[in-house]
């Protein structure tokens, strides 16, 4: 495997640009061979660098793997957010929507994708900051979605904030990726149970 030959060489990089191309060449080998098998000496290799190199930018394949994740997970943040604010959605729709997102997105990675999934997988469970930021970033944009839907009389709710805080508990075990991939036991209802349920506690409250 070898650097894209549009890329400058080393010597000619700044740093973050040197950090950059060790995580595109990580990402690369993570798609093709797995976390598992990927060396830093190969990251290395195929950069035309010393694995010294590499670790003067990371100092372990397991940084590595988290800037990896924390890019993946960065994309999926955003879908999440742009959702929230799309225009032309009701609140409920906004969230069943970035739920229903969510959900979509680490099946298609889990059954698409496995070599990837397994390095999400890796470095949530060997990073709990990276999963705990993760869970708060997602639950932060529950929480602006609620927060609207209080606002125009479609949610009921004293609390957003808990309440973005009960929706994420609830669907986590569709959508996080140390889960989504795990044998159904005991037997999980349908993801649009759980959302009809959810709704139903945010409903306002008649009579």
């Amino acid at each position: 495997m070898q650097p894209d030959d549009s890329l400058p060489t080393v010597a000619d990089e700044s740093a973050p640009t040197t950090r950059c191309r060790i995580l595109a060449t990580a990402n690369t080998f993570f798609h093709e061979i797995g976390y598992q098998k990927t060396t830093v000496a190969d990251i290395a290799r195929a950069l035309k660098m010393s694995p010294a190199n590499v670790y003067r930018f990371f100092d372990s394949k397991k940084a590595i793997n988290e800037a990896v994740l924390e890019r993946l997970i960065g994309e999926v943040e955003a879908l999440v957010a742009a959702i929230a604010d799309r225009a032309g959605l009701t609140p409920t729709e906004r969230l069943v929507t970035a739920i229903e997102s969510l959900h979509g997105h680490s099946m298609d990675r889990y059954e698409r994708y496995p070599r990837i999934h397994e390095m999400v997988e890796a470095a949530m469970g060997e990073s709990w900051d990276v999963c705990r930021h993760h869970v708060a970033r997602v639950t932060a944009v529950f929480e602006r979605i609620i927060r609207e839907g209080v606002r125009t009389g479609e949610f009921d709710t004293p609390d957003p904030a808990l309440a973005a805080g009960c929706v994420h508990v609830g669907v986590i075990r569709y959508t996080h990726p140390l889960l989504v991939g795990q044998p159904v036991l005991p037997p999980v209802p349908p993801l649009q149970a759980m959302i009809d349920f959810l709704l139903r506690s945010l409903a306002p409250r008649r009579g």
